[in-house]
């Protein structure tokens, strides 16, 4: 088993959150602060066997774009999502 931690960009989370679901895979949803631009985001943790882990990665890769922002005569292009995938010992459900 796997856990999928993923850091969307605000303005992505409700597609990526709908993909999930469409293709019913439980996420936990937490909302979080972003260091680099204190932008706002959301960080999912996202359990899925290891066949899954490809499947769950495309949903996002396809719902969150790159985009290009100014920073001062700077621009800068920022991703839509941050993701690590770690394996997991055991899983309970209580």
């Amino acid at each position: 088993m796997k856990l999928i931690i993923a850091i969307v960009q605000d303005d992505y989370i409700t597609k990526v959150v709908k993909a999930l679901m469409d293709n019913k895979i439980r996420a936990t949803k937490l909302s979080s602060t972003g260091g680099f631009l204190k932008s706002g985001n959301t960080t999912l943790f996202i359990g899925v066997e290891d066949n899954e882990v490809e499947d769950v990665i495309d949903l996002i890769k396809k719902e969150c774009a790159t985009k290009k922002i100014k920073d001062g005569n700077t621009e800068i292009t920022l991703g839509g999502a941050n993701l690590f995938v770690m394996d997991i010992d055991k899983y309970m459900k209580i």
